[in-house]
């Protein structure tokens, strides 16, 4: 990859994605994209396009511009969102997916999507998950998914594309906030430790999901389309984990750094009815085996983490807690 073109880079991961290629492939040679203009950050480290990965059109004549040979696709609406408005989380998911294979067809770029641990159900074993088993999800979210892993394996068998994508956990940062998903408490929680030293949780004391620190999430991101083509067996849908979470063990690490944490429960039925049907434990060996996956945080080292950047952040005014939407 050379020139890369990325959708959704105001959000949550593209906030630390976009930084992280600029700096391995040049600030110029990323294009981030986003419905909404970012920050100065992100606005100012790179090229920035306003753009509606729906359009295709667009989404053509942007890639052409930038002379693109990759496209991460991160734009999606998340779980909880979806919730509230299927349509629109269809809408957005799959015109969206579409739009980006038919653009990566024509000019032959490379794509990357993220799938996720939402593609799974109440029918799917799910401790451990094993990379290929059962895959019927019971929310808007999670079937948009599936979908796009079946139609990211249609691209590549009947058209060549070469796509590769993940199924992450939930994923956590100190970067920009969650953006509507089931998991995102298990960002909420760090920002009311430090600013408030309590937090009222939205799922169970013992609900257990899979998660994963956004540099890891990161690193999975840029290995896999680094990776040898022809060792990727599973190339649309790799199980990847670092660590299985309940707001309970969460609580117990974090007071290890701030004794006086409290946590209290106000259970959303929606975000634990969904969470009740994703993996406690993800078997993520094909993504080993197959392109070296390996994750470089447990949790006593991504809290550890959390808590030193929060701190700071708190300490010099830059604390985002205020513009955080509990939710994935």
């Amino acid at each position: 990859m050379k020139r890369i073109l990325v959708t959704g880079a105001g959000g949550q991961m593209g906030a630390w994605l976009v930084p992280a290629l600029r700096e391995r492939y040049g600030s110029g040679a990323v294009m981030a994209t986003d419905i909404r203009t970012p920050d100065d950050e992100l606005l100012g480290g790179g090229p920035f396009q306003l753009l509606d990965c729906t359009d295709q059109s667009a989404l053509g004549h942007a890639t052409i511009r930038h002379n693109a040979d990759a496209i991460y696709h991160l734009a999606a609406i998340l779980s909880a969102v979806g919730e509230k408005d299927p349509r629109l989380a269809y809408d957005v998911n799959m015109g969206g997916l579409h739009a980006v294979l038919e653009v990566a067809r024509s000019q032959q770029c490379a794509v990357f999507t993220p799938s996720s641990i939402g593609v799974f159900g109440a029918e799917t074993p799910r401790d451990p998950t094993v990379q290929d088993t059962i895959t019927r999800p019971t929310t808007m979210y999670g079937i948009t998914k599936v979908a796009g892993e079946l139609l990211c394996d249609y691209y590549h068998k009947r058209y060549d594309v070469d796509t590769r994508g993940v199924r992450y956990p939930g994923l956590i940062s100190y970067g920009a906030p969650p953006g509507g998903g089931t998991t995102d408490w298990a960002v909420d929680i760090f920002h009311h430790a430090v600013r408030e030293g309590s937090y009222t949780c939205f799922l169970g004391a013992d609900t257990q999901l899979d998660m994963m620190y956004m540099p890891d999430a990161i690193w999975a991101a840029m290995e896999l389309m680094e990776a040898d083509p022809a060792k990727l067996l599973h190339r649309n849908a790799f199980n990847i984990t670092a660590m299985q979470l309940s707001p309970e063990s969460l609580t117990a690490e974090i007071r290890k750094h701030l004794p006086d944490f409290t946590i209290d429960y106000d259970i959303d039925p929606v975000r634990e009815a969904i969470a009740r049907t994703w993996p406690k434990r993800l078997d993520d060996s094909a993504a080993r085996e197959e392109w070296g996956w390996q994750p470089d945080y447990d949790l006593a080292a991504m809290t550890a983490d959390m808590i030193e950047h929060l701190t700071a952040e708190v300490a010099d005014g830059s604390d985002r807690t205020e513009n955080h939407n509990a939710t994935e």
